[in-house]
């Protein structure tokens, strides 16, 4: 077999036996690394890249190295699930590198970190003083995490006392001027229906790049030309609107009537629609 024939051979079957090991060590291998993750991602990689070029040593040394590699990580991560301390040994700990507002020096320098590039993560987190830092901490992975000061931190309906329902997973129905059924399905559409909210913005299903549908049914979509503008979706607005008039309805009733009765039922109904209004506006604006 001509060398340039046994390089193509050797690269081929070593790119496909990496690409197998990686996927059996899971995705740890592909996301943020640990120090013993990061040595073997470059010790697999420069046995594979070695097994490809070097045809004078015997193709099925490099794979027996590459196995006891891989079984040996295979072994790390099954001790790092199975033991915590195993896991502080071989990961380390997070480390807090501010407390309070107040900087840890002494942490910094153990981890190696400058004051510069502490703050250069914390305004990658929006955080542009220190002093409003209640806690940060560096990950095992490198990351650093922060959590500002209560009176620092930015409302939520929660604090507010308001209540959010759940937001439904919205669902892509056209990818790439694709109808994809399943969606559809789960959202409990046809196409006839996707085929008439095209139609409501004017636009073809092969000018479609992507097309999603919330939670709430709202209908949104990507168009390849982007010079078209395609309208926003208007079915919150209008429910709050028919809602409003509703109860705008109720309280012209109520003022017009001389039947004391019908004037408590149209007042009363009026008031619990506008509680009903004021619940779920949140939602609808």
């Amino acid at each position: 077999m001509p060398i340039w024939l046994e390089v193509i051979v050797r690269t081929l079957v070593s790119a496909v036996i990496l690409f197998l090991l990686t996927r059996m060590l899971g995705k740890r291998q592909i996301s943020q690394l640990s120090f013993f993750e990061y040595i073997t991602g470059i010790t697999i990689g420069s046995i594979t890249a070695y097994l490809s070029v070097d045809v004078d040593t015997h193709w099925y040394l490099g794979i027996v190295s590459m196995a006891v590699w891989f079984l040996v990580s295979l072994g790390i991560e099954y001790l790092q699930i199975k033991s915590k301390k195993a896991r502080d040994l071989i990961d380390s700990k997070s480390t807090v590198l501010i407390k309070d507002g107040k900087i840890m020096e002494e942490n910094l320098k153990k981890e190696k970190i400058t004051n510069d590039e502490l703050l250069e993560q914390l305004r990658k987190k929006s955080i542009f003083q220190a002093a409003q830092v209640e806690f940060a901490v560096i990950e095992p992975d490198g990351q650093i995490n922060a959590l500002l000061k209560k009176e620092y931190q930015p409302l939520t309906p929660s604090d507010l006392g308001i209540k959010i329902a759940p937001e439904p997973e919205p669902q892509t129905v056209i990818i790439d001027g694709n109808i994809m059924d399943e969606p559809l399905a789960t959202l409990g559409l046809s196409r006839r229906w996707l085929h008439t909210e095209l139609e409501k913005v004017g636009v073809s299903l092969d000018n479609v790049n992507l097309a999603q549908v919330d939670g709430y049914g709202q209908f949104y979509v990507d168009l390849y030309d982007d010079q078209v503008q395609v309208p926003q979706p208007q079915e919150k607005a209008s429910l709050l609107a028919q809602l409003k008039k509703c109860e705008a309805d109720l309280e012209m009733f109520a003022l017009s009537t001389d039947e004391a009765s019908a004037k408590q039922m149209y007042g009363t109904c009026s008031e619990k629609l506008m509680k009903v209004i004021n619940e779920v506006k949140p939602l609808l604006s």
